[in-house]
């Protein structure tokens, strides 16, 4: 089985073009599924039948997963069996029938615009890594990009000039604007801080205190200590921006649809819960009421 694996995870990322995420996703899935197989003397794809998969489901729910987490291995299998039945590697679909829990879903953990401003002012210090620490969170709430994509920026996907980066998910490619506030950190980092921090081949925007490329832990890391300072007590992940920079737009009047097009968002219904979240906090329109650019307008 772990060669189609390997297979349909190199169709998902050349021939679908599926972001790195999703592909690591799938393949950690269907890893656990050839085990669970292998462990029970099944080790050809051909030989997997509806009732074996149903049986996996059930093994998953024995060992406490969550809901979420079930169905995401489920859209995992029904991918896979669809694309060993299109390219002949079985006869039937053994997914096709597989019904997925019902999903409750939870509103994202969102920041106020006190509490953001709060965060955001925690870095300022003039040390590099305390200039990268501030652009890095300045950049994060300005464009609400993911935090892979974050720390995967190269110097040439930032455009000072223009006020915009090219952000790239698998074989996609968005444009996303960032305002003054942003542009501010950024300039001061690149001047001041980031030879001190990275090789001088470094391609990369954004590198750890030994001049290699960050990990998402270490950047969790990073917004965890800042969240503390700040006095932050909910929950408060790198995921925590992207959700507050979507419903901040969003209940300051932005279009559904640009802000679908800068998270990158394939599903509009996906973008659509920011504007539920921030349907009572509705003000002025977003060019003139971004939080952060509202700041910078006042000094």
């Amino acid at each position: 089985m772990t060669d189609e694996i390997q297979k349909f995870i190199r169709y998902m990322k050349e021939v679908r073009r599926t972001s790195e995420n999703t592909a690591v996703s799938y393949e950690r899935d269907l890893k656990k599924l050839s085990r669970y197989f292998a462990d029970h003397g099944i080790q050809n794809v051909e030989q997997v039948t509806h009732t074996g998969l149903n049986s996996y489901i059930l093994f998953l729910e024995k060992q406490g997963r969550k809901p979420s987490t079930i169905s995401r291995n489920i859209a995992s299998l029904k991918a896979f069996f669809q694309y060993l039945h299109k390219d002949g590697y079985v006869k039937q679909n053994a997914a096709e029938e597989l019904k997925a829990p019902k999903v409750e879903k939870k509103a994202p953990a969102i920041l106020s615009e006190e509490d953001t401003m709060r965060l955001l002012e925690q870095a300022k210090g003039d040390s590099p890594k305390e200039l990268r620490d501030r652009a890095m969170l300045e950049l994060l709430y300005a464009t609400g990009i993911r935090v892979s994509e974050l720390i995967s920026l190269e110097l040439t996907d930032i455009n000072l000039q223009m006020e915009y980066i090219t952000c790239r998910d698998g074989g996609k490619e968005r444009i996303i604007p960032f305002g003054t506030v942003a542009r501010q950190a950024l300039e001061q980092y690149l001047k001041e801080g980031r030879s001190a921090l990275s090789k001088e081949d470094g391609r990369y925007l954004f590198t750890n205190c030994s001049g290699q490329a960050m990990s998402r832990q270490g950047f969790w890391k990073l917004i965890k200590s800042y969240g503390k300072k700040a006095g932050i007590t909910g929950e408060l992940t790198p995921h925590t921006l992207r959700h507050s920079f979507a419903v901040h737009l969003v209940s300051n009047g932005a279009d559904i649809r640009s802000v679908q097009e800068m998270l990158g968002h394939s599903d509009i219904s996906t973008t659509q819960m920011y504007a539920q979240i921030g349907q009572n906090r509705m003000r002025e329109v977003y060019a003139k009421t971004h939080p952060r650019e509202k700041e910078s307008l006042m000094h």
